[in-house]
């Protein structure tokens, strides 16, 4: 790199050289040997200083799709090994010329209109790319480059895409963070690596040394990680509440490692201060996994284990022992939770905020009626799926959590417009309710609930047998309510 840039560097120097002797033979000055020689030193010094400054960028081609947001994804890879690498490339030159040389032979440019917002404005700009488009920034200019590289635009590291070479880009930016703290990066506190399937335990293995800040790490979809590196991750960064590995089948516990363990004792009291854990489909997740992951997380209170299919109720009575401070818990498609299971989640009694039980199949009245009793702080409960449920349950459920917000009893045949009529009588504040597939519900029973729940704004009637004028009920009396149905005469 260095050799190309040095020719770069040495073409200019000539290219200076020639437009002086056309404006010294216009103008009929000669320069004396002692400027030339002014000139040419500090041409050498210029280009010495560039090529030791190096600064790392994610080069991306021009030939792939734009990218979105911070939160979107954007994908890029090399034209010649087809895959996205992180590069050192000093930062752009600028180019001086001797004080007694005017370059006549170039038009002087106007100012590009973004060059005149102010650099608060700038940084403001800069902070929704993603990372691989700032790094693109600090390679146009040399204001653009000490802007980019603004410590208030590195607290968040997003990189998306399958082709991304994930390991290398962590390993180049983590190390240029950490030029003004050797070895630590104190300013990072976010790491979203979402959908990158080259991200391995080996990137993880860079972000936990030197990271000790990060707060946020979020690596959904990327099964190449395992155990280990997870163990590394929340062993080196106590700081850590927000953990999402969805989709990383080969993670099946969240534990400290055995040097942590000792080591770490009186800083961690051998617990993770893990608020946030995501674990939707890791499929090898199972009760004694959970189990550990209680006892080492129990400041939990948001826990997401959608298609963990090898859960029973045993892992939940573990779960209920060691996080008492749960709010939100999904366990949507464990096949193997029954009333049991939801007997023990009772026990978060009024802390309970969210429950999710869909497609729980061995679900029934007796569990919901568990829930309802004990927790009637209820705001949020998805029961989709969970053919057991019939109108009682509705009842019990509809007169204990009367602050009920959102309801999903989709796909349950055995309720009926008696339900619908317990529910409208006593949660005025239901704002979402999802029927869908509910073949005893007919429009009578639509015209009771929107009768009586003047704040719905969701209602989903699909393949149910529900008339025109009920429909037009609805939206009568809940004007803000969007209604999906399938009704092909209602419009």
């Amino acid at each position: 790199m260095g050799a190309n840039n040095g020719k770069q560097y040495g073409s200019e120097g000539k290219g200076s050289s020639s437009i002086s002797s056309d404006v010294s033979s216009s103008t009929d000055h000669t320069p004396t040997k002692a400027q030339k020689n002014v000139a040419t030193s500090e041409d050498s010094d210029l280009s010495m200083r560039t090529l030791s400054t190096p600064s790392p960028a994610l080069i991306c081609p021009p030939n792939l799709p734009g990218f979105q947001n911070g939160r979107g994804s954007s994908t890029s890879s090399s034209s010649i090994t087809g895959e996205t690498v992180a590069m050192v490339h000093s930062p752009p030159p600028t180019r001086l010329t001797h004080p007694l040389i005017r370059l006549a032979s170039r038009p002087q440019k106007e100012q590009a209109s973004i060059d005149r917002l102010p650099d608060h404005c700038m940084v403001h700009v800069f902070s929704f790319l993603p990372t691989n488009q700032l790094c693109r920034c600090a390679r146009v200019c040399r204001r653009w480059y000490n802007l980019a590289w603004d410590p208030r635009l590195w607290r968040t590291i997003r990189l998306t895409g399958e082709t991304i070479h994930v390991d290398r880009a962590l390993k180049v930016l983590t190390r240029r963070l950490c030029q003004d703290t050797p070895n630590v990066c104190l300013m990072l506190e976010t790491v979203t690596v979402s959908g990158c399937r080259r991200l391995t335990d080996r990137g993880l293995y860079t972000i936990a040394q030197c990271c000790p800040e990060l707060r946020r790490l979020e690596v959904s979809g990327c099964y190449n990680i395992s155990n280990e590196a997870v163990f590394d991750v929340v062993s080196l960064c106590p700081n850590l509440e927000h953990l999402d590995v969805s989709g990383c089948s080969k993670v099946t516990c969240i534990s400290l490692t055995r040097e942590a363990s000792i080591k770490l004792s009186p800083l961690h009291g051998k617990q993770i201060s893990i608020r946030y854990l995501d674990m939707t489909d890791c499929f090898v997740l199972e009760d004694e996994g959970l189990h550990t992951i209680a006892a080492h997380c129990t400041q939990l209170t948001h826990l997401y284990l959608r298609r963990c299919v090898r859960l029973t109720d045993e892992g939940l009575r573990y779960l209920m022992i060691y996080c008492p401070s749960i709010k939100e818990l999904s366990v949507s498609d464990c096949r193997f939770v029954s009333d049991f299971g939801l007997r023990e989640i009772a026990k978060l009694e009024c802390r309970l905020r969210y429950l999710s039980i869909a497609h729980c199949g061995r679900v029934t009245d007796v569990g919901i009626r568990y829930i309802a009793k004990y927790c009637s702080k209820l705001r949020y409960l998805n029961a989709r799926g969970c053919e057991g449920i019939t109108d009682h349950g509705v009842e019990y459920l509809a007169k204990n959590c009367s602050k009920l917000k959102s309801l999903d009893i989709g796909k349950c045949p055995l309720v009926s417009d008696t339900g619908l009529e317990c529910l409208a009588l006593n949660c005025f504040n239901l704002k979402r309710l999802s029927l869908k597939s509910c073949e005893s519900i007919t429009g009578q029973g639509l015209q009771i609930v929107a009768a009586n729940c003047f704040d719905l704004q969701m209602l989903n009637v699909q393949d149910c047998e529900v008339s025109v004028e009920a429909l037009r009920f609805v939206k009568r009396h809940c004007k803000r309510c969007v209604i999906e149905h399938t009704n092909p005469a209602f419009f």
